[in-house]
C-alpha cells in the first residue's frame, strides 16, 4: 500500500467520532455479557431470559456497571466522583435502551441478531476501535497530571480500556453471585494484556523513543485489537501470550529449578535402589 495511502487511513481512523455507534456496540456487548453470564443455556435451548424479567432493577444496574466500568474504576482511583460518566443523560439512555433491546425485544429478535456471527464481528471491531481510543485517552489524561508517572499512565489506560473486567465481581454481587476465583488478577484476560501493550506503545511515543507519525501509531494499536479479536472469534485462539508467559515463568519464577530438583531427588532414589516403577508409586501417594 502506498504510504500516503495508509497515512490517509490513519488519520481517517483516529478521527472517528466514538458518540454514538461505537458507544452503542460497546452498550451492545456489555449488556450481551450481562445477560449471558446471568443465564447459562441448557442443552439444545437458547439462553433464557428469566433473570432480566424476574429482576429488571438488578439486570439494569449491573448492565449500567459494565457500559460505563472503565469511567467509573478511573474515577474512583483518581479521586474523581465515580458517578461522574452517569452524567452525561444521551449516554445513560442510549445505554438503557440497549440494555432493553437485547432483554426485552419482540421474540427476543434484538438479541439473536446481535449473536449473529457476521453482526457480531461487526460490534466486536467497532468495540476495538473504540478500546484503541479508550487506552490513548487513559494515557493522556496521566500524562496531563503527572508528565512522568509512566506506570500510572500504562494502569489508567489499561483500566480505561477494560474497566469492565475489573467491575465485573461487583456486578455479579448484585445478580446474586459472588465468584472470587474469577479475579481478573488470577485469570488476566488476553485484552487486558493487549490494551497495557497498547498503553505502552502509546508512552513510548511520548517520550519519543517510538518516532512515527501519530496516526500511524494509533491506527496500528487498532489493527492489533481487531487482529488478535478476530483470531478468537473465527480461530478460537484465546490467549497467544501463554506460551511466552509459561516460558518466562519457567526460567524467572522456579519452574526450572523446580523440574531440576524432581530430576535430582528421581536420580538419588534411582541410585539407591528404588525403580522408577516404586518412585512414581510413593509420588502418588504423596499427592493423595
Amino acid at each position: 500500500m502506498d504510504p500516503q495511502t495508509f497515512l490517509d487511513i490513519s488519520t481517517k481512523v483516529l478521527k472517528l467520532k466514538m458518540f454514538p455507534y461505537f458507544h452503542i456496540a460497546h452498550y451492545s456487548l456489555m449488556c450481551i455479557m450481562v445477560r449471558e453470564d446471568n443465564h447459562p443455556p441448557s442443552p439444545g435451548s437458547q439462553r433464557s431470559p428469566e433473570f432480566s424479567r424476574k429482576h429488571p432493577l438488578a439486570s439494569w444496574m449491573a448492565s449500567m456497571l459494565m457500559c460505563f466500568g472503565g469511567g467509573i474504576i478511573g474515577n474512583l482511583l483518581f479521586g474523581e466522583f465515580p458517578l461522574a460518566p452517569f452524567k452525561s443523560h444521551e449516554n445513560v439512555i442510549i445505554a438503557s435502551a440497549t440494555w432493553y433491546l437485547i432483554n426485552y425485544s419482540p421474540f427476543d429478535v434484538v438479541y439473536k441478531l446481535a449473536t449473529m456471527l457476521p453482526i457480531r464481528i461487526t460490534l466486536w471491531v467497532m468495540k476495538e476501535i473504540e478500546r484503541g481510543k479508550k487506552v490513548y485517552d487513559g494515557v493522556a489524561y496521566v500524562a496531563k497530571l503527572y508528565p512522568d508517572a509512566y506506570l500510572l499512565m500504562a494502569f489508567m489506560g489499561t483500566i480505561k480500556a477494560c474497566g469492565y473486567y475489573y467491575i465485573q465481581p461487583f456486578e455479579r454481587l448484585l445478580r446474586g453471585l459472588w465468584m472470587p476465583s474469577t479475579n481478573v488478577l488470577l485469570h488476566p484476560p488476553f485484552v487486558i494484556k493487549a490494551s497495557l501493550g497498547g498503553a505502552i506503545i502509546f508512552i513510548l511515543e511520548r517520550t519519543q523513543i517510538l518516532v512515527a507519525p501519530h496516526a500511524v501509531i494509533y491506527f496500528g494499536v487498532v489493527i492489533f485489537f481487531i487482529y488478535f479479536r478476530l483470531s478468537a472469534i473465527l480461530l478460537g485462539i484465546s490467549d497467544p501470550f501463554v506460551p511466552f508467559e509459561n516460558l518466562f515463568s519457567a526460567i524467572f519464577f522456579g519452574g526450572m529449578w523446580d523440574a531440576l530438583k524432581k530430576a535430582v531427588e528421581k536420580e538419588k532414589r534411582t541410585e539407591n535402589g528404588a525403580t522408577p516403577g516404586e518412585i512414581k508409586s510413593k509420588e502418588e501417594k504423596k499427592r493423595d
